[in-house]
């Protein structure tokens, strides 16, 4: 665990920063490949990320984390910390609803079908979760239940893990991420309906989520419902929602065809 990179004079640059940095990059990036295929230019893909899906996906991820974490880690503190995102402190699914909003908002304002759009974002959000998620190994967030595996890691005896142990849920969730990036990349140039992507998307990161969620030891009991995490209890809105959209956009397809 690194959880600082570098300083530059006063300023501490932290990996995590650097990190989601290089998530929004690497979507940007390959997004702006993607667009032009359906006829959205790269530069609106650009408008979009910077400052929409920027802001509108680390609002909605902090909002979550301190609505989660408010007795934890935010009641009777400064009201600084709750701006005190280097350190980390986004819950993704946060993100990921922050940052729906406004795309919406961005393709009415802009006049952009919708589910095109979606289905050009939805392979890169896969490959942004991966970097955020060696984010978090850096900043030894997100850690996983104790094992004796040969993969195990261990963090500083002053972690909260003790130095014991345990699951490396940060790289197996990025692992799937970056399967996840590959499998959707394949399926856009296959894809059969506006909103497949983005739907096949929540379907499977719902499932992987749900897979390493099972290995997570950072939740205390007040945190567990009946064994359940808050992100497993979030999986199963987000596979219900992209299995209705599934359903819904291709019945839709197939009735314009």
């Amino acid at each position: 665990m690194h959880s600082i990179a570098f300083n530059l004079g006063p300023v501490t640059v932290h990996w995590f920063g650097i990190m989601i940095a290089l998530a929004f990059l690497a979507g940007l990036w390959t997004a702006t490949r993607r667009a032009p295929l359906v006829g959205i230019p790269g530069e609106q893909i650009a408008d979009l990320v910077v400052p929409w899906l920027l802001l509108g996906g680390v609002l909605g991820a902090r909002l979550l984390y301190i609505v989660t974490y408010w007795r934890e880690s935010f009641a009777g503190q400064p009201w600084t910390e709750l701006f005190m995102i280097q350190r980390g402190g986004l819950v993704y699914y946060g993100g990921l609803l922050g940052a729906s909003l406004a795309v919406i908002l961005f393709a009415r304002w802009k006049t952009i079908p919708l589910w095109k759009l979606a289905d050009v974002l939805a392979p890169s959000i896969a490959l942004g979760s991966m970097f955020g998620r060696i984010g978090c190994l850096m900043n030894g967030c997100c850690f996983g239940r104790t094992c004796d595996l040969p993969w195990a890691v261990r963090f500083p005896v002053d972690h909260s893990t003790g130095g014991l142990p345990v699951h490396p849920t940060q790289i197996y969730d990025a692992l799937l991420n970056l399967a996840l990036y590959v499998g959707l990349a394949w399926l856009y140039r296959r894809r059969k309906f506006d909103g497949q992507v983005f739907a096949t998307y929540l379907l499977c990161y719902a499932v992987t989520r749900s897979i390493v969620e099972s290995f997570r030891g950072d939740y205390n009991d007040a945190h567990l419902h009946k064994g359940l995490t808050p992100a497993h209890l979030v999986s199963i809105g987000i596979f219900t929602t992209g299995t209705i959209l599934f359903f819904l956009l291709r019945s839709r397809s197939a009735k314009r065809g």
